[in-house]
């Protein structure tokens, strides 16, 4: 008899659901705010490099203490708190542009806001899924959620580029903001039940985030995937800073062709998540994980080779062929690094992961936007497309490439 799959659990389709719709509503603010800044505010380099880095900044800064928190705490209460609350900012960015007020500090500060909530949301939702979910189905599980947001992400873009054309940003940004509170309303409606420690079983904060520190640097796996993405998230953040106003300013693309490049490479994404599961059924998890993060980080050089005439195949290949990569490497590793530690300790890993990796996005960003501003935009676009390559040798001289399946999940 066939195993149940998650289909048959309520619970995680609340879960996917909710963030499937919210992601779907990312899409239009995502392209709405890149436009404002560029097309309203006349944004500068270093502006959109600052912009970008005011959503990343707050893993650097308070991310290891969030992990701490977040083991303290039940989960699920803090997810809907951080869909309420990052649905109520968007609303707000939405008022000031409806109202002509917006100006570029007032989306650093948005922005920044967004980000702190957006840390404790994420770092209690990769730790939730192992609880919420049977760790056999935890691939599956991932592989789902990553399945629909993708699904999200290619028909968002192509969305949002003809809503911002015909409604104006405010009201696509609206959109989003609601998408938020649906999806805080499924969770709501989440019954499985958590278990925190108690009270008498903590230590000191610093004990707790020594501890997320030692789960990873003393796993030679952990730590160079740790590495890895962390070196591509500094480069990408780096060529993304840039990518909206070099495609709009020197390639002469639109909100509708920048939202349907995004869709249609967005294709890759959906292949990468429903095949990442039998790719590293075929040739070994590690494996899977090495040409992932290969073929994500070849994919920017589709933006050096662009031209304002082939603009828009270059584009969709390095989309494509981006997402696809990004899929393969993000749902094998993540799956991997929820199966190595215990349940107990899953917000301090993932903080301390989320500290390591995304903390190098605020940084590529502001990098990105002050190479912009001093060699100019193209040749920061390539550096940070080269730069990109470095990400590969963390995993390829590792032991995560010689791994065949997921190892035996660690006692609780």
């Amino acid at each position: 008899m066939a195993a149940p799959t998650l289909w048959h659990h309520p619970n995680f389709l609340r879960l996917w659901i909710g963030q499937s719709v919210s992601q779907f509503g990312n899409q239009f603010t995502g392209l709405a705010l890149q436009f404002l800044a560029l097309k309203t505010l006349l944004a500068s380099p270093a502006q959109m490099g600052l912009l970008g880095a005011m959503g990343t900044l707050p893993f650097l800064l308070i991310g290891l203490l969030v992990g701490v928190w977040v083991d303290r705490h039940r989960r699920r209460p803090i997810l809907i708190a951080g869909d309420l609350g990052r649905g109520f900012i968007v609303v707000t960015i939405a008022v000031f542009t409806l109202l002509g007020i917006v100006r570029m500090e007032y989306l650093y500060v948005l922005g920044f806001a967004t980000g702190v909530l957006t840390v404790f949301f994420d770092v209690s939702y990769q730790a939730y899924l192992p609880a919420l979910v049977p760790r056999g189905q935890i691939v599956e599980g991932n592989s789902k959620l990553e399945a629909s947001n993708t699904t999200a992400q290619v028909a968002g873009p192509v969305l949002a580029g003809f809503a911002l054309k015909a409604v104006g940003y405010a009201f696509a940004i609206v959109a989003d903001g609601l998408t938020f509170f649906f999806s805080a309303g499924l969770m709501a409606r989440i019954a499985t039940p958590e278990t925190v420690p108690a009270v008498s079983e903590r230590r000191s904060v610093a004990t707790e985030i020594r501890e997320g520190l030692r789960v990873v640097f003393r796993d030679r796996r952990l730590w160079s995937i740790a590495g890895c993405t962390g070196t591509a998230n500094l480069f990408s953040g780096a060529l993304f800073a840039l990518f909206t106003l070099y495609a709009v300013r020197i390639l002469g693309l639109d909100e509708v062709g920048i939202g349907t490049i995004g869709g249609i490479g967005g294709i890759g994404g959906i292949l990468g998540a429903v095949t990442a599961n039998r790719l590293a059924n075929r040739i070994g998890i590690g494996r899977a994980i090495v040409l992932g993060i290969a073929a994500g980080s070849l994919s920017s050089f589709g933006v050096v080779f662009a031209t304002p005439r082939l603009a828009f195949a270059f584009l969709i290949a390095m989309v494509f062929m981006g997402a696809l990569g990004s899929l393969w490497y993000n749902i094998n590793q993540v799956s991997l690094r929820q199966s190595l530690v215990p349940i107990r300790i899953q917000g301090r890993l993932n903080a301390t992961m989320r500290f390591l990796v995304w903390g190098t996005l605020p940084i590529g960003s502001l990098l990105g936007g002050a190479l912009g501003e001093v060699i100019g935009v193209y040749p920061a676009i390539v550096l940070a497309a080269v730069g990109g390559l470095l990400a590969v040798p963390w995993v390829f001289f590792s032991p995560v490439r010689h791994l065949m399946t997921i190892p035996p999940p660690a006692a609780d």
